[in-house]
């Protein structure tokens, strides 16, 4: 009957049970703002593409075994990695601290003193003998989430450790790309090389060639001297190649945190670079939608969900909190008395903070919290915007590179043909061997330049597929 007769004559008894059943909330939850982008990559018909077809190990669709190994190195060694991971670490550690919070805390307290009291006090004792006391009690404290502040405290934990492993996920993407240029670079090279050192092969047997139609009589000097000239430049030419790939070599070895490189096809020279096949890319019409498959997206989004809890936080510290306290223990002057009934001590209560006067600081702490949410959202529209103008780029610079490439090889089969006319009005005395050394420099520069436009499309498309967060694989049709 006290009970009921409570519950009717205090309504607020119906307002606390409903608070410590459910809390209050103070802050609305996280909503995803709308970023305003346009809906495709390039304007052409709507393709029916979808994050499922955003495949994460996207440089094995290069088909390339040794990048494979080097991209699995790099993910398992580099320092960047190895930092991230530590990151993850971390803030798993804080969201296990944060969350303890909200269990009540056990504490044990324990002592055994031995004391002497003085006789010539104010106040005089029966006895001034030494004594022992002995105690020990089970301290538990428990504060009422009313305002959801451990809660959303706990959310924001939440929301790091999601945006750290976002950000090595981030990480991962960038420095698969990097390994994956560089790769591509040391194959263009490689090419290079090759083609530059069988140009020169061909060079060296013109000029002896040359040099025996001088000792006939047949040519001149100056086409002996001008074939020298020619073909000391290409040796030279060879010669920073060469440089060029031993620093490919030193950067990859960074990148795979292996300094001593042994992976096969790295210290010797590998394949053409043409054999490295294009993997497939997105289809014209691409929908924007594909980048939410960017970490650094997902990582943005995930530092605006702790920014959006850390002002309930904030704004919770303004209201006041309350706190169950309970002690239960014994004390008594023998330790073997500690345990019995007659020497139990305890205690209960609730405790109440709530604050008065702080001269604003509590209030300044909500302003900065909602500074931050506005960072977070103007870092999380900047990614988008960013993450778009990036995919747009690579997918200009893919046709770009591909019309290039296209171009380039009609010029070096054209090349070839102008070489193999010049050698022979040269040797039947119809031009002179000005013409077979401007044959010869233009085989040379377009072979070069077909190669290292076939390396920058290989490595547009690494930079698509680092845009999008990740490769692209065609839907299969059943």
């Amino acid at each position: 009957m006290q009970v009921r007769n409570l519950i009717t004559k205090k309504p607020i008894f119906v307002l606390v049970s409903a608070m410590l059943l459910s809390g209050c909330q103070i802050w609305p939850d996280y909503l995803r703002p709308k970023v305003e982008v346009p809906a495709q990559f390039i304007e052409q018909a709507q393709q029916s593409a979808t994050e499922s077809q955003i495949t994460s190990n996207w440089w094995t669709l290069y088909q390339d075994p040794v990048l494979n190994e080097l991209v699995d190195k790099a993910l398992v060694s580099n320092k960047d990695i190895r930092l991230a991971v530590a990151k993850i670490e971390e803030s798993d550690a804080v969201l296990r601290e944060v969350g303890a919070f909200l269990l009540p805390q056990v504490n044990l307290d324990a002592a055994g003193r031995r004391a002497r009291v003085t006789e010539a006090g104010a106040f005089p004792v029966f006895s001034a003998n030494p004594r022992n006391n002995f105690n020990f009690a089970f301290g538990t404290n428990f504060e009422l989430d009313f305002w959801g502040k451990l809660r959303r405290s706990k959310e924001a934990a939440r929301a790091q450790v999601m945006a750290t492993r976002y950000a090595k996920d981030t990480v991962a993407l960038s420095l698969a790309g990097l390994v994956a240029s560089n790769y591509v670079t040391l194959r263009s090279l490689d090419s290079q090389i090759a083609i530059a050192q069988s140009n020169l092969k061909s060079r060296e047997n013109s000029l002896a060639l040359t040099k025996r139609r001088f000792e006939g009589g047949v040519a001149s000097a100056l086409d002996v001297y001008q074939a020298e000239v020619a073909n000391s430049n290409l040796a030279a030419q060879i010669s920073d190649l060469k440089r060029m790939r031993l620093l490919a070599v030193n950067q990859l070895s960074l990148l795979t945190g292996d300094m001593n490189l042994t992976i096969a096809g790295i210290q010797t020279a590998s394949v053409d670079i043409s054999a490295m096949p294009l993997p497939p890319v997105p289809p014209a019409g691409l929908p924007s939608t594909l980048m939410e498959a960017r970490p650094d997206i997902k990582q943005a989004e995930e530092l605006m969900v702790a920014a959006n809890a850390n002002i309930a936080v904030a704004k919770a510290a303004l209201y006041p909190s309350i706190s169950l306290t309970a002690n239960y223990g014994g004390e008594s002057l023998a330790l073997s008395d500690v345990l019995r009934s007659a020497a139990r001590i305890w205690t209960g209560g609730v405790a109440l903070n709530l604050p008065i006067f702080d001269a604003g600081k509590l209030s300044a702490r909500v302003d900065q919290a909602s500074a931050r949410q506005k960072q977070a959202l103007v870092s999380y529209e900047g990614s988008i915007q960013t993450a778009f103008r990036e995919v747009n780029d690579a997918l200009i610079n893919l046709r770009q590179y591909t019309e290039r490439e296209q171009a380039l090889f009609q010029s070096q089969e054209a090349a070839k043909k102008a070489l193999e006319i010049s050698e022979n009005r040269y040797q039947n005395g119809y031009s002179s061997y000005i013409d077979v050394l401007d044959a010869q420099r233009a085989l040379n520069d377009t072979g070069l330049a077909y190669v290292q436009s076939r390396q920058a499309r290989l490595i547009a498309s690494v930079d698509l597929f680092k845009a999008l967060g990740g490769g692209w694989k065609p839907e299969v049709k059943k």
